[in-house]
């Protein structure tokens, strides 16, 4: 086993440890919204899916680098998904951890974030392994026990500290404005080559991610709250006054 076999096979376990990260990362904050007899499914289902889609991107990495545009693309979706994770996170805290989305609407929102994020991260050992496929089969293997056991821990760490998941949609909107920076046609098309104006776009992406989802989740927090109080409101039927609808006839004494 020579040096460079030595640096491959260390680089391509880097890039997991960072990258299938994010993978955890998107899984967590969408299992941590539904109940506990649901999150550990939605975990196990959602590493699956990263796994197989790892798989099937991995024998389409040659075409997928002619589609232009297509890393851009894919941050500006990771960056909306960063989004409505945080949105769906504020929805939960002020239901006082009652699940407000479906079972299905979590595996939707992973399923989405794996494709885009898996695409990324094949594309990277792609080019770490050097072509030799035996390094490629490797980085999807070691993705296997970091998305499964980074996933359940990053979810029972924001239960513990719910601040924590500003500090996710965070990493999630960097990810994504580095995903756009590091696409050559797009950098080209919009100046973004030097490393000054990359650093800015991806700080600008996680601030972003951060404000919109706050105020979104802001807004839409103010009218639940008004529809329940004018459900609380006692009706009164139009044609019985609540005064005088019980009272008996008066008597009138001779």
């Amino acid at each position: 086993m020579d040096l460079e076999y030595i640096l491959r096979f260390a680089s391509i376990t880097l890039i997991d440890i960072v990258l299938a990260g994010d993978n955890a990362l998107v899984i967590a904050m969408a299992a941590r919204t539904l109940p506990p007899t649901q999150r550990r499914v939605a975990i196990i289902t959602g590493a699956g899916l990263a796994v197989f889609i790892r798989v099937a991107v991995t024998f389409a990495v040659a075409q997928l680098l002619q589609i232009p545009f297509l890393s851009a693309i894919g941050g500006l979706l990771v960056g909306w998904i960063a989004v409505k994770l945080l949105i769906d996170q504020k929805e939960v805290e002020e239901s006082h951890g009652q699940a407000v989305r479906g079972f299905w609407h979590a595996i939707w929102i992973i399923a989405v974030a794996d494709f885009i994020m898996s695409t990324d991260n094949i594309l990277a050992i792609g080019g770490a392994s050097g072509g030799d496929f035996g390094l490629i089969l490797f980085g999807l293997g070691l993705s296997i026990p970091i998305i499964m056991f980074c996933a359940g821990w990053i979810a029972r760490l924001m239960d513990r500290y719910p601040g924590l998941v500003y500090v996710g949609a965070g990493v999630l909107g960097w990810t994504a404005g580095h995903m756009v920076v590091n696409d050559t046609k797009a950098a080209l098309l919009l100046g973004m080559e030097h490393w000054a104006v990359r650093r800015l776009v991806e700080a600008a992406f996680t601030l972003a991610v951060i404000l919109i989802g706050k105020w979104i989740a802001r807004r839409r927090s103010r009218h639940p709250v008004s529809e329940a109080a004018l459900r609380q409101q006692p009706s009164v039927s139009p044609s019985r006054s609540p005064t005088t609808a019980e009272s008996p006839n008066p008597r009138h004494d001779t």
